[in-house]
């Protein structure tokens, strides 16, 4: 146990200066010592705090003292406040270290990166990085030269100790992205950190602050939150037409006979524009969830958001696009990929490429190079593909379907539809507004016109 201390008149500047060079304490609490050290010209303020039985004390100098000036030093009020965080923050370390390796942002950035290459690797069926850790890797723990990859160092949020992680830390990392990130990306970005951090608390709980939670939350606050850009509303340029989408759907069949794709472009193209789903759901159809006689696609729910989500959303497509792709799935068994396109390799030792078999796309870059293909056959030079998304959604507000149903069928919320497209949601109820509108004033200069009772 702690000896008695004996009291110090450290608490004003005129006290301090009566003092004789060297240190004097006083007593904060039990165990916690504020301390002033006296010099030849001002002092510093320290603090001590006692270890346990047989280990003594440690102490730490913290802050100049304002014996001189004010600016920049700490009065004794301030100083008190100044050491009671001093000693909550070692504390917390030393009992973070003592229950195992010291937790840093970086190790929980790490960890959340593996859990979700694994998971990417699982569901491709081969070794893949996800889109997350790539992300990460870059604007946070940094990442080696490799190839044409170039290294990368972390940031200095990477060291921050789990239990010291102040919102500060995650604002200044934050506002030092990179002003050329556009919304979107910044958004993910922050997002990931977010996840990666939450999942690190979740498993530790009992070595982190219960702060920590709330400290993640406001300081990786959503852009919108926080007044900034986090998606672009749909720009009118994306915005398709039915002519459009014609003519989009005309150039890939096109694209598709000249380069041999056997049908596996136009069918992948005529899908996206008919659901308005994500590459990412559209690439995992299966056979059986073409519905051939209510003539509808089950389109797997999205992977976004937390947990296992699973399930399907009905959405109706025309005997058109029926036609279309009735042959992908005709003689084949049920839980085969209803979309599929060919696996080349290069031969060895040649330039040649030969096919190696047929396989579910996998991923959205996949119709990077033909896309471009197809746009510029279009002569839609600007559009891409997400633009068949923003025109289903748009396409089902200005039918006057409840923004629900039109939620439903894309498998997103009100909220997020509200957010982007309200102008076209505004223009539709003006134009119910309208239809509601009946002549009200009599016609005829003054003559009265008696209306008839019921």
């Amino acid at each position: 146990m702690s000896k008695t201390l004996t009291e110090a008149r450290i608490t004003t500047r005129e006290q301090r200066r009566k003092l004789p060079v060297g240190i004097h304490w006083r007593s904060i609490d039990p165990d916690v010592h504020l301390g002033y050290r006296k010099g030849a010209r001002g002092g510093k303020w320290l603090a001590r705090w006692y270890l346990g039985r047989g280990r003594g004390y440690e102490q730490k100098t913290f802050a100049t003292a304002d014996d001189e000036l004010r600016e920049g030093t700490l009065d004794y009020n301030a100083a008190v406040r100044g050491a009671r965080d001093l000693v909550e923050r070692e504390r917390r370390q030393a009992r973070a270290k003592a229950e195992g390796p010291l937790l840093t942002v970086g190790l929980a950035v790490n960890a959340y990166s593996k859990m979700r290459d694994d998971r990417e690797c699982a569901r491709a069926g081969r070794v893949k990085r996800s889109d997350a850790s790539s992300r990460l890797a870059r604007y946070v723990v940094g990442q080696p030269g490799r190839g044409k990859q170039r290294e990368v160092a972390p940031t200095s949020l990477s060291d921050v100790p789990l239990h010291d992680l102040t919102e500060g830390d995650l604002i200044g990392w934050r506002d030092a992205l990179p002003a050329s990130l556009k919304g979107t990306t910044k958004q993910r970005l922050i997002n990931d950190l977010k996840a990666a951090l939450n999942e690190a608390y979740a498993a530790n709980r009992a070595r982190l602050p219960t702060t920590l939670p709330g400290t993640i939350k406001h300081g990786l606050r959503s852009l919108n939150d926080r007044g900034e850009a986090a998606e672009p509303v749909a720009r009118d340029n994306q915005i398709l037409s039915d002519a459009q989408v014609a003519r989009l759907i005309a150039a890939a069949r096109q694209v598709d006979d000249k380069f041999g794709w056997e049908g596996d472009l136009f069918r992948l193209v005529v899908v996206l524009a008919a659901t308005g789903a994500r590459f990412s759901q559209i690439a995992r159809l299966r056979v059986a969830d073409l519905q051939t006689k209510p003539a509808r696609l089950l389109i797997p729910v999205s992977r976004k958001g937390r947990g296992g989500k699973s399930g399907s959303t009905p959405v109706p497509i025309g005997p058109d696009v029926l036609n279309a792709i009735l042959s992908a799935a005709t003689g084949r068994p049920s839980d085969a990929p209803l979309l599929e396109r060919w696996r080349s390799k290069q031969v060895p030792g040649s330039i040649r490429w030969e096919r190696v078999g047929r396989g579910s796309w996998q991923s959205a870059s996949e119709l990077i190079r033909p896309w471009e293909a197809i746009r510029q056959r279009a002569n839609e030079s600007d559009t891409i593909p997400y633009a068949f998304r923003h025109s289903s959604i748009v396409r089902g507000i200005r039918a006057n379907l409840p923004i629900r149903l039109v939620a439903a069928l894309h498998d997103t919320s009100v909220a997020m539809i509200e957010r982007h497209y309200g102008r076209f949601i505004a223009d539709g109820l003006d134009e119910l507004a309208a239809r509601s509108v009946v002549p009200l004033v009599p016609q005829g200069g003054n003559n009265v016109v008696q209306l008839a009772r019921a």
